[in-house]
């Protein structure tokens, strides 16, 4: 998948830029064409490699630079290395760099940085279409008022204080987005967190289930907090559930609508 190494170096300065781009879901439809130009002018790419074959296919001579998914702070050191080096760097996220991403990686590096020349890079962030964002346009309008984003994992938080967000979002009533639900190292998590929220949502809560939306096996479902299942979710899946307010519509093609109406 990677391209040859190129000699060329940036043009017009000694120091490099590094640019942070969202992919969005998937689709490249779906992509910014500002995220499709920094892609095309780089002379490094770097990710986690499922999104590195979603930003490709790249051209020859474009350094293609994969890691694992779980070592976002070093590949950010990395980003940050090679454009004080004098490198054009792209460093990729699915969605929204800003929304669990990378973005907030190369930005603790850089906070934390004693190299003057990761200072002098030319850092640019680049919005893109977000998973819940994705999700939630193929249902209708879950998100049509107040709303929480909350990531189930706790690689870098504690569960306990995952626990507390979902009570406190639960109480304000909030249509709730949850992003990394179930994972095989974390496969009970997701339960736990159905289990608080259940506490405080009836069973005929309205949840939408977006699964790999905008790529190869793209699936949407809508249920109700009552009937959802955990082995319905995966890493692969954004979880919407909905707030008191939150309605559905049914369809003429035996589908319906989901959507948050804005008023009270």
């Amino acid at each position: 998948m990677a391209g040859r190494v190129s000699e060329v170096p940036p043009q017009g300065s000694d120091t490099g830029s590094l640019t942070v781009v969202g992919l969005g879901p998937g689709s490249q439809a779906q992509r910014t064409p500002e995220v499709s130009a920094a892609l095309a002018a780089a002379t490094d790419v770097l990710g986690y490699q499922t999104y590195l074959d979603l930003a490709g296919p790249f051209r020859p001579g474009q350094r293609v630079h994969a890691s694992d998914n779980r070592e976002e702070l070093d590949r950010a050191r990395h980003a940050l290395s090679l454009a004080a080096a004098g490198a054009r760097v792209v460093l990729v996220s699915s969605g929204d760099p800003g929304v669990f991403a990378m973005a907030a990686a190369v930005l603790e590096a850089l906070e934390h940085a004693e190299d003057p020349a990761w200072h002098r890079v030319a850092l640019h962030i680049l919005p893109g279409v977000s998973a819940a964002q994705a999700a939630a346009a193929l249902a209708g309008a879950p998100l049509g008022h107040d709303f929480c984003a909350l990531s189930l994992s706790d690689n870098l938080k504690p569960w306990a204080e995952i626990e507390r967000r979902l009570t406190l979002v639960c109480e304000a009533d909030l249509v709730l987005a949850l992003y990394n639900p179930r994972s095989k190292a974390r496969p009970d998590q997701f339960a736990r967190a159905l289990a608080v929220i259940r506490e405080q949502r009836t069973a005929d809560t309205v949840v939408v289930l977006g699964r790999n939306i905008a790529r190869s096996g793209e699936q949407l479902e809508v249920t109700t907090l009552g009937k959802l299942d955990p082995e319905q979710v995966d890493m692969r899946t954004v979880v919407i559930i909905g707030s008191s307010r939150t309605r559905r519509i049914e369809r003429p093609d035996g589908g319906c609508w989901v959507y948050t109406p804005r008023y009270y």
